[in-house]
Order: C-alpha cells, then sequence, then structure tokens
C-alpha cells in the first residue's frame, strides 16, 4: 500500500519538478523474475525507475542506508534490502535469489556506483539471472535532475541469458547488461 502511494506521488513530483517521461515501459515484463540494471547517477534514481512500472521493485541497497534512522524505516517498508560494497555479501545474495525465485523484481546498479564516468559492471546482477533463470532488463536514466529538466528513464529489450546460443556466461553478460545500457543513454540522449 505505501508503495503504490508513494508511487503515484512520485510520478507527479517528478514528472513535474524534472519533466521525468518513461520510455518503453511497454517492454517491461509483466510477471516473471527480473533484474532490472541501470545507470546510477542520483539518490533519486531507485523512485524515478519504478515510478511508471506495474510491477514492485526491490533495490540492493548500500547497507550504509540502513543505519540512517527514519530512512531505514522507509526503504525496509518499500521492499530495499542491504548489500556490503566491496565484498561477497551472501545474505543479500540468497535474499535477492528468493526474491526472484518468487517471480518478483530485483532493481541493481551493475556499476556499483554514482561516480563512475565510465563504468565498469560488476558481475553480480549476471550472476543473479544465470542462476534464478531470471531475464535482464537494462534501463538508462537520462538527463539531470534539474527544475523544468529533461529526464528519462528508458527501459530496454528484455535479455534473457538461457536463450543466447549455448547460454551467456556471467562475464558476456555482464558485459552486455553495460553495453545495453550505454546505447539507450545514446539514443535517448539524442532524442
Amino acid at each position: 500500500m505505501l508503495y503504490a502511494i508513494l508511487q503515484k506521488v512520485a510520478r507527479i513530483v517528478f514528472s513535474l519538478a524534472f519533466g521525468l517521461k518513461a520510455i518503453g515501459v511497454e517492454r517491461f515484463p509483466k510477471d516473471g523474475p527480473v533484474v532490472l540494471c541501470s545507470n546510477h547517477v542520483s539518490y533519486w534514481d531507485p523512485p524515478v525507475l519504478g515510478t511508471f512500472l506495474d510491477r514492485r521493485i526491490h533495490f540492493m541497497a548500500k547497507e550504509e542506508l540502513f543505519r540512517v534512522p527514519g530512512l531505514a524505516w522507509l526503504i525496509v517498508r518499500l521492499g530495499a534490502f542491504p548489500v556490503r560494497r566491496g565484498g561477497v555479501s551472501k545474505d543479500s545474495i540468497r535474499r535477492a535469489l528468493d526474491l526472484l525465485a518468487e517471480g518478483r523484481v530485483v532493481g541493481i546498479f551493475p556499476a556499483g556506483t554514482r561516480k563512475a564516468d565510465h563504468p565498469v559492471g560488476k558481475r553480480g546482477a549476471a550472476m543473479l539471472a544465470v542462476r534464478s533463470g531470471a531475464v535482464v532488463v537494462p534501463a538508462a536514466i537520462v538527463g539531470r535532475y534539474s527544475p523544468f529538466g529533461r529526464l528519462r528513464v528508458v527501459y530496454g529489450e528484455p535479455i534473457d541469458p538461457a536463450r543466447e546460443d549455448g547460454g551467456l556466461s556471467e562475464e558476456r553478460l555482464t558485459e552486455r547488461i553495460m553495453q545495453a545500457i550505454e546505447q539507450l543513454k545514446k539514443s535517448a540522449a539524442a532524442d
């Protein structure tokens, strides 16, 4: 209930404040496990990515956010779960795989940071997709979070690693995800 209410509020606020529009929402799978992978430019990215989708996204979020009173309460209720950066986070992996086994959407920023100009993807998203049988939906946030701006969120074609010739390795899938995100950024910027 809280997620649905805040989603509607976010749609209005982001559309008015930042000129937010969504492209490719119709490509997003209506059901089944999905790993949503996007570039990361702002703390506002998780709500922006979920604003126009009919499905709830469970984001992996850096564990430091869960130490902030008030914010921790909110993001837990919105479906986020902590991940320890810079190391293997077995609890996070287990939680993500459980959510995918239930047919849910897990949101990940495969570059792992907001500061990378030319990000290199980490293999966590690909590992989750390969292990769970989930499809990967690449997405890109293009534009700036500035008043009366022109912010776009673009959802790409789903990538099904199991349907590729011989399947995709985690390394190859990671490359493919990062390439798809970069292509979405370029196509939206040219629009």
